[in-house]
């Protein structure tokens, strides 16, 4: 979308003021089907530094997202510009990717399409 769709940013800001992960999302982005639950961006980046510091190879890389690049917390007066998923899958026919749920960040404008609700997928 060249502009951002202002329902999304609107669902986007009500997850990012109640702080709660319970809205589940599926979005095209780029022809790939994303489907999971949206979460403040906040404990987002907290979820994947606690991810990056248990590794050997990235922890180095855990600092970067546990700093706000845009400073002073939730407050922000700013439209949210992104979508944090968690226990995200992408779908890819009867599967999805990864088996376990991932973390993802969507630029709203880059959103296509989009349905309130997660997606199942099944291999029958």
């Amino acid at each position: 979308m060249s502009n951002p769709d202002e329902l999304l940013v609107a669902i986007s800001a009500a997850v990012e003021s109640e702080r709660s992960n319970q809205m589940s999302l599926t979005v095209v982005v780029g022809g790939a089907v994303i489907t999971g639950r949206l979460a403040p961006e906040a404990v987002w980046r907290e979820r994947v530094a606690e991810v990056l510091k248990d590794s050997d190879r990235l922890g180095p890389f855990a600092g970067v997202f546990s700093r706000d690049p845009r400073g002073s917390g939730p407050g922000r007066d700013e439209a949210p510009t992104h979508l944090h998923f968690h226990l995200a899958r992408i779908l890819q026919g009867s599967l999805g990717i990864p088996e376990t749920g991932g973390m993802y960040r969507v630029a709203i404008k880059d959103v296509s399409a989009w349905s309130v609700g997660d997606l199942s997928y099944s291999d029958r």
